[in-house]
């Protein structure tokens, strides 16, 4: 600090220790509810949060506990206590949260997946009902059999006063863009409701991806959501349902860090696409029409995405239970490439508009 005091009298100063002191401050005062960008209040609103309910794990009977406690920090809070979550949303400065459940169904046969989806789908609308301060959801979804995914949209969002749906990355290993899912996403754009992407991961490549720093989920998950955004995009889906809304976790993956790729692939290797397919827009034009969460830890990388895609398609995300941001709020206050008005929007205006909440 002498040194830099130093620099100060002659009126010189070291970016990288400004940032430094930032980020000390931010980590010594985080924020708390409620919470306020230029004097104004804002209703932040977490749309990436994960709950389970015993009684659909019941319905697995010895498998439960593999796909509801893995081995994983958090996992058991999974479950949610509703004076325990609470406190947590407070600690963290969230308003409220957008449940979902990440799809453990999609390889089970089509009636016990839909008991389950069911049973979670009410179960989901009685919390929310609880506490609809607090608690908001999306519906599961019987993907792997779209008419009753259809018919449990529209339940889910007309009687049970669910959000949209939160959907995988891929079904059975069949792409979002294939034509069988075609009613889900049409069902989706008449109800103006969005689809929540969650990935699962890539297990075609899990021997690659064995070893140390848990590389399924590191590379794995962000990709596999880069893959489904990127045929959602190419097989022209995007241009067929030009009104479904589509949030993706993480950040979108990977897509918007390298998304001028997409450009200029079928200009280089024009045998790798489909001539049939022709696209209304550049592939990079149609991040514009998606939405992402906050998930990407930094400034740095929100400020990035946000030239990407532009802040009008960020919303806040955290991961909760799961230790990945426990101050989600704070990396949106710290980018100061984003105006007042912008950090308004991402912390809960914009989540306020597409899930019809109030702000």
């Amino acid at each position: 600090m002498t040194t830099r005091r130093n620099f100060l009298k002659t009126g010189v100063v070291f970016c990288s220790c400004c940032l430094l002191d930032q980020a000390q401050a931010q980590q010594a005062a985080p924020t708390r509810l409620p919470v306020a960008v230029a004097g104004k209040k804002v209703k932040t609103i977490d749309v990436h949060a994960h709950c389970h309910f015993r009684e659909a794990g019941a319905l697995l009977g010895a498998d439960a506990a593999a796909v509801q406690l893995p081995p994983v920090n958090g996992a058991a809070e999974a479950f949610i206590e509703i004076d325990k979550r609470l406190a947590a949303m407070d600690s963290q400065a969230v308003d409220m949260e957008v449940l979902s459940i990440n799809p453990f169904w999609y390889g089970r046969e089509r009636d016990l997946a839909g008991q389950i989806v069911k049973l979670q789908n009410e179960k989901l609308a009685e919390l929310c009902a609880s506490k609809p301060d607090r608690f908001a959801a999306f519906a599961s979804l019987t993907l792997q059999a779209p008419d009753l995914a259809v018919t449990e949209l529209e339940t889910a969002v007309k009687k049970q006063g669910l959000k949209g749906a939160a959907i995988g990355g891929v079904v059975n290993g069949v792409e979002f863009s294939d034509a069988r899912f075609h009613p889900v996403w049409a069902k989706a754009e008449e109800l103006g409701v969005p689809l929540f992407i969650h990935p699962q991961g890539v297990p075609e490549l899990n021997k690659r991806l064995s070893g140390n720093g848990w590389l399924g989920n590191t590379i794995g998950n962000p990709l596999e959501t880069t893959i489904a955004l990127s045929h959602l995009i190419f097989e022209g889906t995007l241009d067929k349902f030009p009104g479904l809304k589509v949030i993706a976790a993480h950040g979108g993956g990977y897509l918007p860090s390298y998304a001028d790729r997409s450009d200029h692939a079928c200009l280089v290797g024009p045998k790798g696409c489909n001539a049939d397919i022709k696209l209304k827009k550049k592939p990079t034009e149609y991040l514009k029409q998606l939405y992402f969460d906050s998930l990407i830890f930094t400034p740095e990388a929100i400020r990035h995405l946000a030239a990407q895609v532009g802040a009008s398609q960020i919303v806040l995300g955290s991961d909760y239970p799961y230790p990945w941001e426990m101050k989600p709020v704070d990396p949106i206050l710290a980018t100061a490439s984003l105006s007042d008005d912008e950090k308004i929007a991402i912390l809960g205006t914009t989540a306020a508009r597409l899930l019809n909440i109030p702000a």
